[in-house]
Formats: C-alpha cells, sequence, structure tokens
C-alpha cells in the first residue's frame, strides 16, 4: 500500500497538517527504501537469534530462549516520537535520531539466559553495540525489568551497504507477564494511578523477581541431577 495512504488511515488531521509544510510526503519513496531495511534489520538479527539458541540446544541440550517477538514501528508511531522529542518530521530525521523504530523482543526461560544471549550476539563481528541499558540490574522506579540493547547490523543492498539499529529487548517469561500486563493496565484509565496501585505492582514484580531467581535455582538443581 502506498505510503501516504498508510499516512490518511492511520494519522489524524493534526499530523496531516504538520505533514503538509514538511519534506515527508515529498519524500515517501525515501521512507519506503528505509522501512525496508529497517525490516531486513529485523530477519537478519532474528537469525542470528535463532541460530544460537540452535546451536546452544544442540550443544548443552538447553534452548536458552522462548520465543521471540519483533515489530517495526507504525507511521503514526514513528511521527508522533519526532513530534515528543521536536525533531524535523522527515527520514533523515528518523533514521539520525530514533534507535527503536526496529524492535526485537527475546523472551528467555530463565534469568541466566539474558546475559548469555546478550553475550552471543554482541560478539559476532558484525554486530555493534551502540547502547546498553540493564533494567535487570538497575530496574526503573515502577518495576519493570528487561536488558535493552541498541545494536546496528549490516544490510548488503545491490550497490551499497548500510548499517540499521534495532532495539533487542532481552527478559524472561516472568518480566514479559509483568510488563505486559502493566503496559495494558496502564493504558485502562486516563488518570494516574493512585499510589497504593503503583505500590501493589512494584511487590508483584519483586515477587516475580524472587519467581525468576528460584526458577534458575530448581533447574540448576535438576541439571546437578541428571550430570550427577
Amino acid at each position: 500500500m502506498e505510503f501516504h495512504k498508510i499516512l490518511q488511515m492511520n494519522i489524524g488531521n493534526k499530523h496531516l497538517d504538520i505533514l503538509k509544510n514538511t519534506e515527508f510526503i515529498e519524500n515517501i519513496q525515501e521512507f519506503g527504501v528505509i522501512q525496508q531495511l529497517y525490516r531486513a534489520a529485523i530477519k537478519e538479527v532474528r537469525t542470528k537469534l535463532e541460530i544460537l539458541d540452535e546451536e546452544f540446544q544442540i550443544k548443552h541440550d538447553h534452548s536458552p530462549i522462548h520465543h521471540i517477538e519483533y515489530r517495526l514501528k507504525s507511521p503514526q508511531s514513528i511521527m508522533d516520537k519526532l513530534m515528543k522529542k521536536d525533531l524535523e518530521i522527515n527520514t533523515q530525521s528518523i533514521w539520525n535520531n530514533l534507535s527503536d523504530v526496529a524492535g526485537i523482543r527475546v523472551i528467555c526461560n530463565y534469568i541466566n539466559d539474558i546475559d548469555r544471549i546478550a553475550a552471543f550476539l554482541i560478539q559476532q563481528d558484525d554486530v555493534t553495540l551502540i547502547r546498553r541499558n540493564d533494567y535487570i540490574e538497575s530496574p526503573k522506579s515502577n518495576g519493570y525489568r528487561s536488558l535493552h540493547l541498541i545494536v546496528a547490523v549490516p544490510i548488503f543492498l545491490s550497490d551499497s551497504t548500510e548499517h540499521v539499529k534495532v532495539e533487542v529487548q532481552i527478559r524472561t517469561i516472568a518480566m514479559d507477564f509483568w510488563a505486559s500486563l502493566e503496559h495494558k493496565l496502564k493504558y485502562k484509565t486516563q488518570d494516574e494511578v493512585s499510589e497504593d496501585l503503583r505500590d501493589r505492582l512494584l511487590d508483584c514484580a519483586n515477587s516475580i523477581t524472587l519467581l525468576d531467581l528460584e526458577m534458575q535455582s530448581i533447574y540448576e538443581g535438576i541439571k546437578s541431577e541428571q550430570d550427577d
């Protein structure tokens, strides 16, 4: 579908009025090109992760990855973020300023798998680590836990090579359960969540951390008994 039709379907009149005074509409084809680059980068990183998981399964009889999710930001989300940051709304601004247009979420079985997968990924010769935010070691104030990596991977085109940024979020099943439900609950209300409810959500996050550690301990205990 042509990008201007996508815009008309997905953004409001306010955004369309803004776009009439920018170069964004004039660069529809260029936007399509960078979308293709981001899609290719998602495929590249996803394939790397799947290969790593399969290798670990063969060598160690354990799959560190439970499943992988991925997404490409919609045109509306991209523009909302550019506007929030008070940035120019054009394709070059997307390329220069946004690092989460392409996103991959890796859901691991156990908490120790998180650092393992991250290390395997960033040690590859063609993966460049741009930024690492460890919200497991230092959780957000609301209790959110996850490891965030911004990496760049080369995408080889017919006449050039582009290094494309991808945000990789790595978390356990339990962390993902909490984050997904907290996100839904947060958008159930237009008002600020009360302090009591925030405290209860934080308690749930802390309980999930203890659960993760206990499940890791049980797994290691079973593995130790099998090795004996």
